[in-house]
């Protein structure tokens, strides 16, 4: 049995992990110019369009989600969350500093980059923390609107491959594709839904003013963004 909480050091350095892991999938992902679903890929295509650097649009665009986590998961989620992506996006910049990712196979790469980005994501669900973005705002619109958390994210992933249709070699459209179902396949396999599920739900109880709803809530959001998740970064 897991335990249903974490040691603060647990939980530090989990988010650090899961921060470098993704960071450096993305950087990948970047440098050999590939695509990755959800708000990674938002940015990484508004990078093409706009002056501003790949680390910068992602904070940026992340920012409308952090109300919504607030609202529906507590604020230890969403602290969580606000610093593993304002890590990612200051590693993903300065990657290069530490690493040369210049010479690195297309088809390696994408595999080996969605294992890291799968992996990555992993840790940071066991830990209370996440990329946010757009499988939070999948969770709203299900639980408000009634549209089905899988269908939203399908449709906005479809829309990004589209967009990249005008702007991205063909053969690299499709590594890029390879690169996502590897994140979506390392998520399908190892964050099976009552794994952590419970526990997780558990830890949220105790550290919300609402248990009942807030442990209802995380448990739910975490289900939509693994089993009903398209390729996602």
């Amino acid at each position: 049995m897991h335990s249903s909480t974490h040691r603060f050091y647990e939980d530090v350095l989990a988010i650090l992990s899961g921060t470098v892991f993704v960071s450096l999938g993305l950087a990948i992902f970047k440098a050999l110019g590939l695509l990755i679903g959800g708000t990674a890929g938002i940015a990484l295509l508004l990078s093409q369009f706009v002056p501003v650097n790949f680390g910068l649009l992602f904070f940026l665009v992340n920012l409308p989600f952090y109300y919504i986590a607030l609202k529906q998961l507590g604020w230890r989620f969403t602290l969580n969350t606000f610093v593993t992506i304002s890590l990612v996006s200051l590693l993903v910049e300065n990657m290069h500093l530490f690493i040369s990712l210049s010479d690195i196979q297309p088809v390696f790469g994408a595999v080996v980059g969605g294992m890291l980005i799968g992996m990555g994501m992993l840790i940071l669900f066991r830990h209370k923390s996440s990329l946010g973005g757009l499988g939070i705002l999948a969770f709203y619109l299900q639980g408000s609107r009634g549209i089905r958390a899988g269908t939203f994210q399908l449709v906005v992933d479809s829309l990004i491959v589209v967009g990249a249709l005008f702007i991205m070699n063909p053969i690299l459209l499709a590594i890029s594709l390879a690169g996502m179902v590897t994140t979506n396949v390392i998520l399908a396999v190892n964050h099976k839904p009552g794994r952590y599920h419970s526990n997780y739900a558990e830890t949220m109880a105790e550290l919300t003013s609402e248990p009942a709803q807030e442990a209802k809530t995380i448990q739910q959001i975490n289900t939509a963004k693994v089993s009903d998740q398209p390729a996602n970064s």
